[in-house]
């Protein structure tokens, strides 16, 4: 008596976490969002928030590159941005503190006292004020995506604790520049959407510096709204 009923309890408790497992889990998509308006969303909110705080990485460069390792900081309407850019250099890789405003990029540069005015371009990055920009930043890479595909709802942000729709697309050159300005041919790209529409991830794919192989930079935004007073140093 007690193994049948202990069977049809079993049935029932796992006919119950099915669903959530499914949900939650890297299975199909819960989003019910025309993908390119998903993209649209995302991009509107970057445009409309008053800061944001974001990182970026990739895994080492090619040989005989000098570029960006990675970045992470605040950036704001103003437009400013305030955070550390490392550096891939002969001799290594370098965070490097990093203010941009009024139009004007400063870093505290290594063996050097102080801050001085610099051309981000010497060390392959963009102007990182610009992030929010709709026609320099991360808004326009995700206007200018296209072939946009839904794919699987995952797991994602802080703690991992949000659930994010994430999609496909390919991105040109023209766009891709905005994150790494040596970029050249086509990418691809996917990011992950929160519910409410936020860009929470990216990934971009492709030939960022010209001869070498293909690499990935990954980006996350976080923090949206953020207020943060950046001055020149």
């Amino acid at each position: 008596m007690l193994r049948r009923r202990t069977l049809p309890l079993l049935a029932v408790l796992l006919g119950l976490a099915l669903p959530a497992v499914s949900a939650c889990g890297g299975g199909s998509s819960s989003s019910g969002v025309d993908p390119a308006t998903a993209l649209s969303t995302a991009e509107q909110k970057i445009e409309d928030t008053s800061g944001l705080v974001l990182t970026l990485s990739t895994g080492d460069l090619p040989d005989g590159v000098q570029g960006v390792k990675g970045a992470s900081g605040t950036v704001t309407d103003a437009p400013a941005f305030d955070g550390t850019l490392t550096v891939s250099i002969a001799a290594g890789a370098f965070p490097v503190p990093i203010k941009a405003v009024d139009g004007k990029v400063y870093a505290q540069i290594p063996l050097t006292l102080g801050w001085s005015e610099v051309d981000p371009g010497d060390y392959g990055a963009p102007d990182p004020a610009q992030l929010l920009s709709a026609d320099q930043g991360i808004p326009a890479i995700l206007a200018a995506t296209t072939d946009v595909k839904q794919g699987d709802d995952v797991r994602g942000g802080k703690d991992n604790k949000e659930v994010l729709t994430t999609y496909t697309g390919n991105v040109p050159e023209s766009a891709a520049a905005h994150l790494i300005p040596g970029a050249t041919g086509d990418f691809t790209a996917s990011y992950g959407i929160t519910p409410d529409g936020e860009l929470r991830t990216a990934e971009l794919t492709g030939t960022f510096y010209a001869g070498k192989p293909s690499m990935t930079y990954t980006m996350t935004v976080d923090d949206y709204g953020t207020s943060k007073d950046i001055t020149a140093p």
